[in-house]
């Protein structure tokens, strides 16, 4: 493989399975060095091992990326341990489900804090990294959802903060541009991974429904991921990225029968 991203240094959140996971990798396999953050330590370390297995950097850096002292550690560990930081992917986010007529307040909050405010608060803390390093500058990438761009039963909280990640990816380049740092998104469709593997139905529904016969693989989403935050990507800023097989063209529902 085209080692890409040789003497990058890295940080994606949210990264121990799934989509976070498979960016992890690509990127590492591309040169990269990769940090890799999971809440849960112990899948944060196999994650992290896998990776290293197939001869790349990746080094584990468990705790919440909602969390603001946490997220000031974690942009530190990449300036500590690699002198720079050059990628920063705010991948980790929550999805909890729920009729917006009896939405629980605390479900709520939780979605807005670890899918907005942790995305937020590390783009800064990795923006600032960016700013003040020689040669100054970086990509910073948002993981919003196909569900900011088209209505789904039950996520309107979900929806909502995905939306407005892609909102922010905008803002950003009125106040970061200057410092050489682009600000990007992509918007996953349907996707196989762990957690959807557990729904015996998924595979067959999205394939039905999905104009490209089939939904996402992880390895779909972080190659686009890959590409905003290369340097093939230097004058992309502000964007984001819909990859769902071209469902939202047309948005059948998943709910309904045959």
């Amino acid at each position: 493989m085209q080692k890409i991203f040789e003497d990058q240094v890295a940080i994606v959140t949210g990264a121990g399975q799934g989509i976070g996971f498979q960016i992890c990798r690509q990127l590492a396999l591309s040169g990269a060095r990769v940090l890799l953050n999971d809440i849960e330590a112990s899948l944060a370390d196999e994650a992290a091992h896998r990776i290293r297995e197939e001869k790349c950097l990746c080094h584990a850096v468990p705790g919440d990326a909602s969390d603001i002292d946490f997220i000031q550690t974690l942009t530190q560990e990449a300036v500590v341990r690699y002198g720079k930081l050059n990628i920063a992917i705010a991948n980790a986010g929550i999805t909890l489900f729920g009729d917006f007529l009896s939405y629980d307040p605390d479900d709520f909050n939780r979605v807005m804090k670890v899918n907005l405010a942790g995305s937020f608060f590390f783009a800064q803390a990795a923006a600032r990294v960016m700013k003040e390093q020689e040669p100054r500058g970086g990509r910073i990438l948002f993981m919003s959802s196909v569900t900011g761009h088209q209505a789904h039963k039950d996520l309107s909280a979900y929806g909502m903060s995905k939306a407005a990640l892609e909102m922010l990816a905008k803002t950003l380049v009125a106040e970061l541009s200057t410092y050489g740092i682009t600000v990007n998104a992509v918007a996953p469709g349907a996707t196989l991974n762990e957690r959807t593997a557990n729904d015996p139905k998924y595979n067959e529904t999205w394939s039905r429904i999905t104009p490209l016969g089939k939904p996402a693989s992880t390895e779909d989403v972080a190659q686009a991921a890959l590409f905003l935050v290369s340097p093939q990507a230097g004058h992309i800023t502000g964007q984001s990225l819909i990859i769902d097989g071209g469902w939202s063209s047309v948005s059948p529902s998943p709910y309904e029968e045959v």
